[in-house]
């Protein structure tokens, strides 16, 4: 049985994730529009593309964007006072949880159109809906879905996220939108709080655009709550091969697969009266349970997804619960402000740590043939923006 990586193992990757946050605070503060976890993503997707990536790496990778995500999304409730959000006034909350949540069901519906895998599509519906690249990081940690599947949709908010800070401040002066109307557009609807943040500053909205999209970001949990308590498909039962038409089958024979090697050929006596349950011999039985102590020796620890196909996971998440309960902690108003004002940096750090490791594990050759996940981006994009956009018109 494999142990788990030692700490020592883990310190090459966390001082290359320590780097990486390094310059992607560095690139945030001179391109404000782009978040550091945005910048974090796009570094490790690039430098895994050219190669640098070692296998040392590896094992402080994965602690990295398993368990410091877990904090940075824990922490990034201590950023949501929920009775600054109540403040809104119910008519830019509705605008909020109508976009969020017709663009959350109808984006998976599209991308079932467009042939997208559930995991991409999920994901894509998660970023455009919610808060980006740190939805992404929080769903993909619930549910089934890969790493490229959570490059793709990065790939969306990035890309239409860039464009809205220079779009949405033009369509809103064309379409006569006033400054609040504007600033309740942007935090609806655009994607990064960072890229929230650009518009609201440059239109001189930055608290109410922020804020509106923190009550997006507030949806968080309930939806991966939500969508990591429903069932999994099954994996469908293996059937039992069968010979082609005018094939000779070889039905004295059974292949035993040895992880890191090719299968083995035993021979199998059938048992009379009953052919279909072939019983092996001495020898190879005795191949079998080789087989199965080499396969136990080289097993790799697998995902609990991966175990048990079609086990619910928790109600709610662990990290999901830590989440409210910072929002809870914050909306108490007993936090100095020594604290509540550092945490949005400590927050961002963390965030760009583990999506520099997400990154990290990216195929960028398999990522730049994905013009259908570019598609759909476009299309969740133009939905959340039309939805909220009717809404900020119809309530004034």
């Amino acid at each position: 049985m494999l142990l788990a990586p030692s700490k020592t193992s883990c310190l090459p990757g966390i001082a290359a994730c320590a780097l990486a946050t390094v310059a992607a605070l560095a690139v945030n503060r001179f391109v404000p529009g782009l978040s550091p976890a945005t910048a974090a993503v796009a570094l490790g997707a690039a430098l895994a593309g050219a190669g640098v990536i070692r296998a040392s790496l590896r094992p402080g990778l994965l602690f990295v964007s398993r368990r410091v995500l877990r904090v940075a999304i824990v922490l990034l409730g201590l950023q949501i006072a929920v009775p600054q959000v109540l403040a809104l006034g119910w008519q830019a909350l509705a605008v909020v949880a109508v976009a969020t949540g017709l663009t959350f069901v109808l984006t998976p519906l599209a991308g079932r159109r467009l042939g997208l895998s559930p995991g991409t599509s999920l994901l894509v519906a998660t970023a455009v809906s919610i808060c980006g690249a740190a939805a992404i990081a929080a769903m993909h940690d619930s549910a089934d879905s890969s790493d490229e599947d959570a490059a793709g949709a990065l790939s969306v908010v990035v890309l239409y996220g860039s464009a809205a800070i220079v779009v949405l401040p033009l369509l809103a002066s064309w379409l006569g939108l006033s400054r609040d109307q504007l600033g309740v557009w942007a935090g609806a609807a655009v994607h990064e709080v960072a890229q929230v943040a650009a518009i609201g500053a440059a239109g001189g909205v930055l608290a109410t655009a922020v804020t509106v999209k923190l009550a997006r970001v507030v949806l968080l949990a309930p939806i991966v709550a939500i969508t990591t308590s429903l069932p999994r498909p099954r994996s469908a039962p293996a059937r039992p091969a069968t010979a082609a038409p005018g094939s000779t089958a070889a039905p004295n024979f059974t292949a035993v697969a040895v992880p890191g090697s090719t299968a083995v050929a035993a021979p199998v006596r059938p048992v009379a009266g009953a052919s279909a349950r072939p019983v092996m011999d001495g020898p190879a039985r005795a191949v079998v349970a080789g087989a199965a102590e080499q396969g136990a020796a080289l097993a790799r620890p697998v995902t609990p997804s991966a175990a048990a196909p079609g086990k619910r996971p928790p109600i709610v998440p662990l990290f999901v619960a830590g989440f409210l309960a910072m929002v809870a902690v914050r909306s108490t108003g007993l936090l100095p402000p020594a604290v509540t004002g550092n945490v949005p940096a400590v927050t961002n750090a963390l965030m760009a740590a583990a999506l520099f490791a997400l990154g990290a594990g990216i195929d960028l050759r398999k990522l730049l043939k994905g013009g259908r996940v570019m598609l759909l981006g476009g299309i969740a994009t133009g939905l959340i923006a039309t939805i909220s956009l009717a809404g900020v018109w119809l309530l004034g």
